[in-house]
Order: structure tokens, then sequence, then C-alpha cells
């Protein structure tokens, strides 16, 4: 069996982590693994990859990637965030505008989901700013296999959105190599 995937042919470094956001009910939950990769070897394990950001922490933010490059997009979007106060759909499309023409910015290697209490967005360096139609965005490594099992929870009567993201999440890190179990939540 030939396998033809090379570790750097991977441009937004979907091989380190994975993000989940899941809207139910009225509440918003972000959930991010621990694990910190550099190629096959896990470097660390308890990682904050998601984190609330904006004025009061009203906007959760977490990302994949390159770290760096992951923490230059946050204080980009606080920025925007300061300059557009609870309007962040704005923030998004402008921060997106700017990733997408500054020449510093089109290098970034990273991708962020974002959620306030009204609104859920995936944002990449090509300029999109994506909203979900069923209220579940999952990015990173392990992002299709947690999107799939939230999208298979979300129909479970009775379920919180933060109890589908930790089963969710649980199931991504049982499957990924790249995910582990050292999950943050953060709600709101």
């Amino acid at each position: 069996m030939h396998n033809s995937y090379q570790a750097g042919a991977d441009p937004i470094g979907w091989h380190g982590t994975t993000i989940l956001c899941v809207r139910r009910d009225g509440h918003v939950t972000m959930a991010g693994d621990g694990q910190v990769s550099m190629g096959q070897t896990i470097v660390k394990g308890n990682a904050r990859k998601v984190r609330r950001i904006g004025a009061g922490g009203a906007v959760l933010a977490g990302f994949a990637g390159a770290t760096a490059d992951a923490f230059t997009l946050l204080e980009r979007l606080e920025a925007k965030l300061e300059r557009f106060p609870n309007q962040l759909e704005r923030a998004c499309v402008e921060l997106a505008k700017d990733w997408r023409t500054d020449r510093y910015l089109r290098r970034l290697e990273a991708m962020m989901a974002v959620a306030d209490k009204d609104r859920s967005f995936t944002l990449t360096g090509n300029g999109d700013v994506l909203e979900p139609e069923d209220g579940v965005i999952a990015i990173g490594s392990g992002g299709n296999y947690a999107l799939s099992a939230a999208r298979a929870l979300i129909e479970v009567p009775g379920l919180t959105a933060e109890e589908i993201a930790r089963r969710a999440m649980r199931i991504a890190a049982d499957i990924c190599v790249y995910t582990n179990g050292n999950i943050i939540i953060e709600s709101i």
C-alpha cells in the first residue's frame, strides 16, 4: 500500500488539533483538545486553543494551525471587535479582507472558529467567513470526526450544547491521532 500523504503538503496545518462549536437552545459551546504535535511527536497535551475574547469575553474563539499565526489572528480579531463592538460578523469580514489582501497575513497558516451569543463563523485565509446552517462548526485534523458526531448527537433530545460538544470531542479523540482527550470548554 502506498501512502501519498506528505506532512509538508498540508498548507493550513490541519494535522494539529480539533475545535468544535455547537449552538443549541440559545447556548453556544466551543471545545478544543489540548494536543500540540510536531510531525509524529506529541509536544504538549494541555494547550488552550479555545479562548474568550472581546469586551467582557463575549466572543468565543478557537484556532487550528500554526500557533504563532493563530495568536496573530486572534489579536487582529480582538482589534476588529474593539473597532466594531457587538458586531461579530463585521469584525470577521474586516479581518478576512485584511487576511486576504495583506502580504504578511496571507502567509499565516491557521483557521479560526468564532461565536457570540447569536452567530458562529469559520474564518479562513482564503477570505472565507462561513456561517453554518445547523449551528455546528468544526476545524482541524479531527474536525470532520467531531462534526459528524455532533450532527448525529444534535438530533438527540435533551442534550445540551456542552454535552454534545463533550461527547463529540471524545469521539474525535478516539479516532484522530492528532487529537487528545484533554478538552477545554467555553460556553455562552
